[in-house]
């Protein structure tokens, strides 16, 4: 990395001004790289585009950049961005692009025989249509290739599927004559390793087609295998195959493998797409560096290779380079990620073998420098401050903010360096977010017709890319009808008043229809006039969707709401009417009786709490509360059924028990009923009071037990056996008896008065038997069932509530 320090000036040691001298040697050369490196991306495509037009070589493309800029006067740059200026940036009219094996023409369906006229001659107008935009694709993206792998992604990718091509592998010669594997694409890594070097052996297609240099075409694998080494495992898994030197300005130097999993003979539209393309990739694999030492990497090596191939952003393995005496003379890079990058824009594993001083001269004599030195002797990692470093990219400087860290691995060094402001990770942004947010840029020159679109606005129309991005006026025959009224009126307004439009509509596509949203500004020239467009589309089905599912959610709980409340009118007006509340104390067999009912606080349905106190025939009197599971019209009901069939059978004189168990009957032969809609379950606590000796029978059915309150004690009644009314048929009643004193307060009460979320109900009922203890104190005893209840306001459970009281004056029996 280029960085600030300079060497020490009189205090520099030997070494350091050693290295200084390197530095003021290779400073030379460094200009004229970063001036090649900032023209080799625009030559290369340049000379991509005249070889797949003129049909010539690399070579002679690049001749012909040259003679052009020399007879018209300009520079090699400006000639080369006049070449490329000149390509439309989508496909032209009436030549469609390729999208499946077939589409190479007619022909390419015709051909059924090793010896048919079509596999030889192809007519030369359906061969261009074919092969352009197949050649216009492959010479642009090698502009951006890094590297064999790169390159060999690239061919497989757009061409692989016009010609079934599955794997594509290249090969560079060595100065020995063996074989090294260059590139691959669709080669699993095992057969890559066992490929990876091949000896210059007979019977290996690449070295020979190289050495004869004309293409092998092996389209009988029976035939093939007995002269030819076959790659794969089994060796028929690519029945076809096709071994092409890539031409050079000497003898062919590489080969390119195309592997098909098609069997038959190659047609000749298809050898020609491969011949072509193999030239188109000359120029790249000629500036390719061949890598130094990869025969006699170790294996830790190789494994650190392979973790440096998974990083995102630059760093290095570094072996030290010593002196006959021991020093540290340089440092030679063993692997590379492929974002580390020299200052001759050299990347990735074409830096393997280099030199630090080499490819970072400026680092000689810096703290980096020593903090390599000082972590390979104790091991210690270094951390450097963020430093500043300039690069060229496309002949404009651009200055970058590192930081670098340094570890020791063994006997070599890790370098590292975490880029703080890089134009990369905000196009990975870019992508991330137009991916996360399903939107796509996109731009429309309105002067040259040019219209870019990212790779999301593809997958939002459901385009295929080779298809090229569709102009404006192509726009309306995907949209659907009611909606094209208003985008065209967005339209006008954008490209006659230069309104910024924010505009959804629907198109109908393969996969069913999508909602869109467009929202497009114009730029306009000096007069007002718009001359670019530029904006998003961004597919909202799934927030439709989700809008719409919510708006039929809403008038669903609108509905539900009205009918709840409908349910809770209902069931208030018969819960009133069967359950009418007095407002103050009832007089029954000597006895003061103070009735409260609070509603719970939450809801919309009304509750199961209810309570009786009727005299007797005999004049005794008769007390229940209780409590039916549920809310609405379906609890009001049993609690109805309840009260009244409570009431009848205690009017005949019938014993406690046998009421409740015919209760529980009633309940479960009603659950059985094919008329009801749940199993209904109460609990129950009833009681018949004696006015002649004062005697209380009581019984209950799963209910909490009776308070009584006795001067200033209270203390809950001893239960008798009694399981909830509506479980099982097989359980017993049983029934407890005390007798009442003057001044006696005894609470029958439901759950609600006591149970709070979270807190052991031995917590209520304490409370409970302290909070009537001082109320009564503080004279509350004509209002103890009411004043207990107020207190009870904002309670998630129904409250009702029975204050049997015996009064002082009472006439001992």
């Amino acid at each position: 990395m280029k960085g600030d320090a300079t060497p020490g000036g009189d205090a520099a040691g030997p070494d350091v001004l050693a290295l200084a001298k390197v530095v003021a040697r290779l400073r030379s050369e460094i200009a004229d790289l970063e001036g090649i490196s900032a023209t080799t991306a625009v030559v290369e495509r340049a000379k991509g585009v005249l070889m797949a037009q003129e049909e010539v070589s690399a070579h002679a493309a690049y001749e012909m950049l040259l003679g052009n800029a020399r007879e018209r006067r300009r520079t090699l740059l400006e000639e080369c961005w006049i070449t490329l200026g000149q390509v439309r940036s989508r496909p032209q009219p009436g030549i469609a692009p390729l999208a499946h094996p077939g589409a190479l023409g007619p022909l390419r369906e015709r051909v059924d025989s090793a010896f048919s006229r079509e596999r030889c001659v192809v007519d030369r107008r359906d061969a261009d249509a074919g092969l352009r935009p197949l050649l216009a694709r492959l010479a642009d993206g090698l502009a951006s290739t890094q590297g064999g792998d790169d390159i060999a992604e690239l061919l497989r990718t757009v061409i692989g599927s016009a010609v079934g091509v599955e794997a594509v592998m290249i090969y560079s010669l060595t100065p020995a004559g063996s074989l090294e594997l260059a590139g691959r694409a669709g080669i699993d890594e095992a057969l890559a390793e066992q490929w990876r070097h091949v000896p210059p052996l007979s019977g290996v297609a690449a070295l020979e087609a190289i050495a004869a240099r004309q293409a092998l075409w092996l389209e009988d694998p029976a035939e093939d295998g007995r002269r030819y080494l076959l790659i794969g495992d089994p060796p028929d898994r690519w029945p076809a195959r096709a071994w092409l030197p890539v031409p050079g300005n000497g003898s062919p130097e590489a080969a390119i493998g195309f592997l098909r999993t098609e069997p038959g003979p190659f047609a000749a539209d298809t050898r020609a797409l491969l011949r072509r393309a193999a030239q188109l990739c000359a120029g790249r694999l000629d500036a390719m560096e061949p890598l130094s030492g990869a025969e006699g990497a170790d294996v830790s090596v190789t494994s650190v290779q392979r973790v440096l191939d998974a990083l995102s952003g630059p760093a290095v393995l570094l072996s030290p380079l010593r002196s006959e005496s021991g020093e540290v003379e340089d440092f030679r890079i063993d692997a590379a990620a492929p974002e580390s990058v020299d200052m001759a824009g050299r990347r990735g594993k074409e830096l393997v073998g280099r030199r630090i001083l080499e490819t970072y001269p400026t680092v000689a004599g810096t703290p980096l420098w020593d903090g390599y030195l000082e972590t390979l002797t104790t091991g210690s990692r270094y951390e450097g401050d963020p430093f500043t470093y300039e690069e060229v990219v496309a002949g404009v400087p651009r200055q970058s903010v590192y930081s670098v860290r340094v570890s020791r691995l063994e006997d070599h060094l890790v370098v590292s360096w975490i880029r703080h402001d890089t134009s990369e990770r905000e196009e990975r942004r870019l992508a991330d977010m137009q991916r996360l947010g399903n939107l796509g840029w996109a731009g429309w020159d309105l002067t040259t017709d040019a219209i870019t679109w990212s790779d999301q606005v593809y997958a939002i129309f459901d385009r295929d890319p080779r298809e090229g991005p569709m102009t404006l006026e192509e726009l309306p025959r995907h949209i659907l009808p009611d909606d094209l009224p208003a985008l065209g009126a967005a339209v006008r307004r954008l490209l006659s008043k230069g309104e910024a439009i924010d505009q959804p509509f629907r198109i109908a596509t393969a996969r069913g229809v999508r909602h869109l949203r467009i929202v497009a500004e114009t730029q306009t020239d000096t007069d007002g006039t718009p001359v670019e467009v530029h904006g998003f589309f961004q597919d909202v089905s799934a927030q439709r969707g989700a809008e719409l599912a919510l708006l039929e959610s809403e008038r669903a709980v609108l509905l539900q709401r009205g009918m709840l409340q409908a349910e809770r009118t209902l069931a208030a007006r018969l819960q009133e009417t069967l359950l009418p509340i007095p407002e103050q104390s009832l007089e029954l067999a000597g006895l003061f009786i103070d009735v409260a009912y609070v509603p719970a606080d939450s809801g919309v349905n009304v509750g199961g709490d209810w309570y009786s106190a009727i005299e007797l025939p005999d004049r005794s009197a008769l007390f229940v509360i209780g409590d039916v599971a549920g809310h609405g019209l379906a609890a009001v009901g049993t609690m109805a059924q309840l009260r009244f069939t409570t009431k009848g059978m205690a009017v005949t004189g019938s014993p406690l028990p046998d009421v409740l168990r015919r209760l529980n009957t009633l309940l479960l032969h009603s659950a059985s009923d094919p008329s009801t809609s749940a199993t209904a379950t109460a609990t129950m606590v009833m009681a018949r009071y004696q006015p002649w000796d004062r005697r209380l029978i009581w019984v209950r059915a799963g209910h909490l037990p009776p308070l009584l309150i006795r001067g200033a004690r209270a203390g809950f009644l001893d239960q008798p056996q009694g399981s909830l009314l509506g479980a099982t048929f097989a359980t017993s009643y049983g029934q407890a008896a005390i007798d009442l004193l003057p001044g006696d307060h005894l609470l029958l009460y439901t759950d609600g008065l006591v149970e709070v979320p979270g807190e052991d109900i031995d917590d209520g009922l304490d409370r409970l038997a302290a909070t009537a203890v001082r109320l009564l104190q503080e004279g509350h005893g004509d209002s103890l069932a009411r004043t207990l209840a107020a207190q009870c306001s904002d309670s998630r459970d129904d409250v009702c509530i029975l204050d049997i009281h015996v009064p002082d004056d009472a006439r001992a029996p």
